[in-house]
């Protein structure tokens, strides 16, 4: 009998190596095709049966499925974002050709283009920011000036808080402009940048399984202009008015964009109008989130998903209530980063879960204003919401590292 395999179309640096491990709970056989396998690092610790192959060259991928599919059972298919989410939508390809359960790629597709989202959101009702699209500068400060200072510039297709700022004024609008029109042209794609609002308010997002809403969690930012995430918290502190607001938005949100098979997250401001919608990511989030779900409600988003993804039944259903939160270690300088220090000792206060860096010694920092800065996380949960963070702060404040600055111009 040929040994069931699940197919992960490219890696994650957050989740990969969970899905993995997931899969080799579940029984099934992990094989990873990536366009450069060498970037996973934990293919190669783990053993992990990696191809090589072009990952935007969907022939590419049936006939190396196919070919895999003489010596396995396929028992299913998915994947994970990179600068974009045009993976996802590949994977749903593939299911469909392979006769496989997955997403819809057309809607995922649709969902990926964020100024396609914003206009399909729209019809519906949906509460959103005020949005343009603009092709140039000049059409850039013309929808800026429309809006009204402040904004927020972002590409019209991306992931991971890539190329999205704040611009408080024009010279930043300015500024901005041109470094996402130059990106652009790099990689040789018509320039297409949003142009949007700044919500204001507290941020939270949801994260669907299906139409079910799992879990809702809270984060908080680093210093603007930029959105790196400093810290997460499951669940978010809401009333059950509040909680409801949001859970009626995002099934709107589902309705809207032909979503609604595997996982969602779906990204809120809560202005002084209510909750608005920033964002919705027809995927499972990364980062430490699937890691907080399962500490707070007991909830195995991914190993869920697996079990979607091949055809089982899930189970959804919480096992506990905690409060689980992860505090992101986000250097303050660009540089060499000399040592990490006393992270063992972080990780045997009671109550923290996991302390991990993603870099090691003598790594060259260098910032972009997105998810890459982090180098790092805590991660903590309790019965309470005080006592987890009490617990993280006294974790974090025991890890130390150093960055020496790079040597300016004359040293």
């Amino acid at each position: 009998m040929a040994r069931r395999a699940l197919i992960l179309i490219e890696g994650h640096r957050s989740i990969g190596l969970l899905y993995v491990k997931a899969a080799r709970g579940l029984g099934l056989h992990p094989i990873t095709l990536s366009a450069d396998p060498t970037c996973h690092d934990y293919l190669a610790a783990e053993g992990i049966e990696a191809i090589r192959v072009d990952t935007d060259n969907l022939d590419a991928l049936i006939r190396e499925c196919s070919r895999l599919s003489a010596t396995y059972d396929i028992a299913g298919i998915t994947g994970f974002s990179g600068a974009d989410e045009s993976v996802y939508a590949t994977v749903g390809k593939l299911c469909r050709y392979f006769d496989l359960p997955g997403p819809n790629s057309t809607s995922v597709e649709r969902c990926c283009d964020k100024f396609t989202q914003r206009q399909l959101l729209a019809e519906a009702g949906v509460p959103m920011p005020a949005y343009r699209l603009a092709a140039d500068s000049t059409e850039v400060e013309s929808s800026a000036a429309d809006i009204g200072l402040p904004v927020i510039l972002k590409p019209a297709v991306g992931s991971g808080s890539s190329g999205v700022r704040l611009c408080r004024n024009f010279d930043e609008v300015a500024e901005h402009t041109t470094s996402l029109l130059g990106a652009k042209r790099i990689s040789q794609s018509s320039p297409r940048i949003l142009v949007e609002e700044f919500a204001q308010g507290p941020f939270y997002w949801a994260n669907l399984m299906g139409n079910e809403i799992i879990a809702i969690g809270a984060g908080d930012f680093g210093r603007p202009p930029h959105f790196v995430f400093r810290e997460v918290t499951y669940p978010a502190l809401l009333t059950d008015e509040e909680r409801e607001r949001i859970a009626i938005i995002s099934l709107s949100c589902l309705r809207a964009l032909g979503l609604g098979w595997g996982p969602t997250n779906i990204e809120f401001r809560w202005t002084k109008c209510g909750p608005v919608v920033i964002e919705v990511n027809p995927r499972l989030v990364g980062g430490a989130d699937p890691q907080l779900v399962q500490l707070a409600y007991g909830v195995d988003l991914i190993t869920e998903h697996i079990r979607l993804v091949v055809g089982d039944e899930w189970d959804l259903r919480r096992r506990h209530s905690h409060t689980a939160a992860a505090r992101y270690l986000v250097p303050d300088r660009d540089g060499t980063l000399d040592w990490i220090g006393r992270d063992s000792r972080a990780a045997a206060i009671s109550g923290v879960a996991e302390v991990k860096f993603y870099v090691r010694p003598k790594t060259l920092i260098v910032r972009k204003g997105d998810y890459r800065d982090r180098i790092g996380h805590v991660i903590a949960a309790s019965p309470s919401l005080a006592q987890t963070k009490a617990i993280l702060q006294r974790a974090v404040d025991l890890i130390d590292f150093s960055i020496t600055p790079f040597p300016t111009v004359g040293e």
